[in-house]
């Protein structure tokens, strides 16, 4: 095979599937099936648990891989979206429902992609932990095309602990120190 391009792919379940297991069992699948899919799996990150977004009441399993291909981004998402498929992924209904199976594109090596139907980057990796964890595991020094930081910038600005303001820390202070007697304030 002839690697033409290397894709970044977040990957996340949070549902059991028959015959394969749990969700990291599910991803560490998906990755077999994407290693298979005239691919070649460069890296892999730790699986991590984390809080869904939206509805879904369920812990994921996220993970993120550095793929190699031939592939265009079209026929890159549509091998993806495949796999989701053959994972029992529905597409339709709510969005962040609980799913068997997400296969997301975060990064190419060709930069910014625009299509109606996919954006490279991820329009929303860079608000997400639980995409920039994993991806920063395996590819910390590859640099977003549009802010020009590394994965290892990007994750360490989005994890940071940031101090309250001054006027919050007062504030806050304030109002757990004066307790109001029995007639009120």
């Amino acid at each position: 095979m002839t690697a033409d391009h290397t894709y970044l792919i977040a990957l996340g379940s949070n549902i059991r599937v028959t015959g394969i297991g749990g969700p990291a069992a599910v991803l560490d699948a998906a990755v077999e099936a994407i290693d298979n899919a005239d691919c070649e799996v460069l890296a892999v990150s730790f699986i991590i648990s984390s809080r869904p977004l939206g509805p879904s009441a369920r812990t994921y399993a996220n993970a993120a891989a550095l793929v190699a291909s031939a592939m265009e981004p079209p026929a890159m998402l549509a091998m993806l979206q495949t796999i989701e498929s053959r994972f029992g992924r529905q597409r339709r209904g709510a969005r962040w429902q609980a799913r068997t199976l997400d296969l997301d594109i975060v990064l190419w090596s060709g930069g910014v992609y625009a299509a109606p139907d996919l954006l490279i980057p991820h329009p929303e990796f860079r608000s997400r932990s639980f995409v920039l964890g994993p991806a920063a595991q395996i590819a910390p020094d590859w640099s977003d095309p549009v802010s020009g930081k590394t994965l290892r910038q990007l994750y360490a600005r989005l994890t940071r602990r940031r101090p309250l303001p001054r006027g919050r820390r007062a504030q806050a202070t304030e109002t757990h120190l004066h307790t109001p007697g029995p007639g009120g304030p």
